[in-house]
């Protein structure tokens, strides 16, 4: 669609240059810089066209990595230190702080 418009106003704009050159050059010299100008636009929208989208999925990315990251931490074991059967931690004792 956008391709269409743009091709139909490069031939409106070469047709007024054909019609309105007074040099015999200078209707070349119009195309080649309207044809520039065009093509400098059409660079510039597909640019900023890429980097939305390249943000767009960057913070699509960031919200699957935080919203896989909540579920797999959310519900990890909770482990008692006084629960039966469990030993408790000991400080270190002399002998290891001075090896």
């Amino acid at each position: 669609m956008v391709w269409s418009l743009v091709i139909a106003a490069l031939l409106r704009v070469f047709a007024a240059a054909e019609w309105t050159a007074t040099a015999p050059g200078q209707s070349v010299l119009v195309a080649l810089g309207t044809l520039t100008v065009a093509g400098l636009l059409v660079l510039a929208v597909v640019r900023v066209g890429a980097i939305r989208r390249e943000r767009r999925s960057a913070l699509a990315r960031v919200r699957t990595t935080l919203r896989e990251r909540t579920l797999r931490t959310a519900f990890l074991p909770q482990r008692d230190p006084d629960a039966a059967g469990r030993p408790r931690p000991r400080a270190p004792g002399a002998g290891i702080a001075a090896a």
